[in-house]
């Protein structure tokens, strides 16, 4: 009876000291394994190099949207512009039409008046502006937009002041575009008081395209 004791305790003793290597085993693998992957990782749905969920969309370019999904202002070189006689017997001013036409490949958007100066014979004559209220635009890629352009006609029988040419500044642009003058070819000579020329805002003039 007493050696069968021993026996038992010899071998409680041996499975203890087996277990205990087991798990010695197993802290050394644990140090050898790779550390998992953190949150924020790229595996793990974070930011992609550019800056934007991996599993979201970037703006499209050419879409004409900005930051934040805003989309842009008309820039003078997205801009086909020109300019047609607009004047309808009987009037008692002369028009132009100004139409602003969208070749940019991308939507943007008009607000305000754009800047109209006449070059003529005696210098560059500035145009006024109607005062007429402006309301802000979205301006479809091959869409266009018109405004006019009223001076007033030449009736004093004298020769005026020849026009040679209308320079078109888009609105919140500095650069500007000439095109030919489609008007009459004089305006009469003025005292100096005030421009006799006005400009509308955009859509002042035709129904666009």
């Amino acid at each position: 009876m007493r050696v069968r004791k021993l026996t038992f305790a010899a071998l409680a003793v041996a499975a203890g000291l087996s277990l205990t290597a087991c798990q010695n085993d197993d802290d050394a693998m644990a140090q050898n394994d790779p550390p998992a992957a953190s949150a924020g990782s790229s595996s793990g749905g974070g930011k992609d190099s550019a800056g934007k969920g991996s599993g979201g969309q970037g703006t499209a370019a050419g879409t004409g949207s900005g930051e934040n999904g805003k989309i842009g202002k008309c820039r003078t070189d997205d801009l086909d512009i020109s300019a047609t006689d607009s004047t309808i017997d009987g009037d008692t001013e002369g028009t132009v039409a100004v139409q602003l036409k969208n070749g940019g490949g991308r939507d943007c958007v008009l607000s305000g008046y754009a800047g109209v100066d006449l070059k003529t014979s005696a210098g560059s004559l500035s145009a006024e502006r109607t005062g007429e209220k402006s309301t802000p635009m979205t301006l479809k890629d091959g869409k266009s937009v018109y405004f006019g352009v009223t001076y007033p006609i030449n009736k004093s029988g004298g020769s005026g002041v020849r026009v040679t040419a209308l320079v078109v500044t888009p609105p919140d642009e500095t650069k500007s575009f000439s095109v030919e003058w489609p008007g009459a070819a004089t305006l009469p000579a003025t005292d100096g008081s005030g421009s006799p020329v006005k400009v509308g805002p955009m859509g002042s003039a035709g129904q666009g395209d």
